[in-house]
């Protein structure tokens, strides 16, 4: 049986993901460690929460914290990093440009990237290193 919450995807199975598969997966990874950290800073009610998490999974907030990985990430990494930025998206939704809709796709896609390769600990290291003051 598969442990999805402890992946450890093979190169070639991670290599045959699309940047787009990787990003809808990460987005997943990258909301729930929103909402964890929410959680754990004491937001108590659901509404609250609710409107904490959007505002840190919009594509302008995503492609914000984005920018701070600048210079912190492996070449493998920027790599990765860079081929989400570089797919072309079919909408950009209203509230973000083409840029910041990108580079949101970019860091989807890393996340997603660490996540199948069962990476927890670079995740918590770049989620942290985002979401400091």
């Amino acid at each position: 049986m598969t442990d999805y919450f402890h992946l450890n995807a093979s190169p070639d199975e991670i290599r045959a993901v699309s940047s787009l598969g990787l990003a809808h997966l990460g987005d997943g990874v990258f909301e729930l460690m929103v909402r964890s950290w929410l959680v754990l800073r004491g937001k108590a009610t659901s509404r609250g929460l609710h409107k904490a998490t959007v505002r840190f999974v919009a594509a302008p907030a995503q492609a914000a914290m984005g920018k701070k990985l600048e210079g912190v990430l492996t070449e493998e990494e920027a790599d990765v990093f860079r081929r989400g930025r570089n797919t072309s998206p079919h909408t950009v939704p209203k509230a973000a440009s083409r840029e910041e809709y990108q580079t949101a796709t970019a860091l989807e896609a890393l996340f997603g990237y660490l996540y199948l390769q069962g990476r927890t600990e670079r995740l918590n290291e770049l989620f942290t290193r985002m979401m400091e003051e």
